[in-house]
């Protein structure tokens, strides 16, 4: 049998909360576990980013470190240059014209 008009097989909308039941507890329960699982999954993630980029983090400080010391001991040794060593008569100015 077809209903005779729209509002006939259209659910009802009330404005009053709905009376606690056990399968609202059951409900909310459910609602709170699937919560739960989801924060945690999120939790699980984040600590594992967090774990692959303290091990980046180790590996570039260890490259940095190893660098330096190659840089430092491949680098020639210069003697430091006095401030008195090149009078500023010595230099020479040259002008071009273009």
């Amino acid at each position: 049998m077809r209903p005779t008009s729209l509002t006939d097989s259209r659910p009802k909308i009330s404005t009053m909360p709905r009376p606690q039941t056990e399968a609202t507890a059951y409900l909310n329960l459910y609602k709170l576990a699937i919560e739960k699982k989801r924060l945690q999954y999120e939790l699980d993630s984040i600590d594992q980013r967090r774990h692959r980029i303290q091990k980046r983090l180790s590996f570039l400080e260890s490259q940095v470190a190893e660098m330096q010391q190659t840089t430092q001991a491949s680098a020639p040794k210069l003697a430091p240059v006095s401030k008195n060593s090149a009078p500023d008569s010595a230099l020479n100015t040259l002008f071009l014209d273009y």
